[in-house]
């Protein structure tokens, strides 16, 4: 039996409505929700992470504005702690890992966005820090990116981050596995 936390990185406005709309895979926000309701009712941890950039004057993910806020549909959900970041790695500078020791946690489980960056990185960090993590492929998302190394689609960015995380750092599962576990976890409990 897993003692897990959910991890809800970075659900902002800023890939809604702005600069870097998530799109891929379908569903996504829709599996967010449903995880973070089961967790609330299955009594999991629940930490939403919600990035900033260091530079006051940044176009996007500027502290106070408006893209800068968490999706509604996050900010309206109960949750056990809201940590703010400054840098892709949830664990970077933050309170997490305390809060997640004092709690006696185990196992993260990484729903959010986006899947290469902030995801993956916070993936990273929990399994150096000795956790088990839980990667989930239909509760993350990303977009097409293209820059002076290269293109590539949102498809074949978002699968190739779940290969390399199977690999060797994390159970890459989705969300109806993930809702069996916490189930079967609950009733264990009982």
């Amino acid at each position: 039996m897993s003692s897990r936390a959910l991890l809800i990185i970075d659900v902002q406005r800023e890939y809604f409505e702005g600069t870097f709309p998530i799109r891929h895979p379908a569903g996504h926000l829709e599996s967010i929700l449903d995880v973070m309701d089961a967790a609330r009712e299955a009594k999991v941890p629940t930490v939403v992470i919600r990035h900033h950039q260091p530079d006051p004057d940044s176009p996007v993910f500027r502290h106070g504005s408006d893209m800068w806020q968490l999706h509604d549909e996050i900010a309206s959900r109960p949750h056990d702690e809201l940590i703010d970041k400054q840098l892709p790695g949830s664990f970077t500078n933050t309170p997490l890992d305390d809060f997640l020791k004092q709690r006696g946690i185990d196992t993260v489980s990484i729903a959010g966005y986006m899947t290469q960056v902030c995801c993956d990185t916070t993936a990273r960090q929990a399994f150096h820090r000795g956790y088990e993590v839980e990667f989930l492929r239909d509760a993350t998302g990303t977009l097409d990116v293209s820059n002076k190394a290269g293109s590539v689609t949102a498809e074949q960015l978002h699968e190739s981050i779940l290969v390399a995380q199977q690999m060797f750092i994390s159970d890459v599962i989705d969300k109806p596995t993930w809702l069996e576990r916490v189930a079967a976890d609950q009733k264990a409990k009982t």
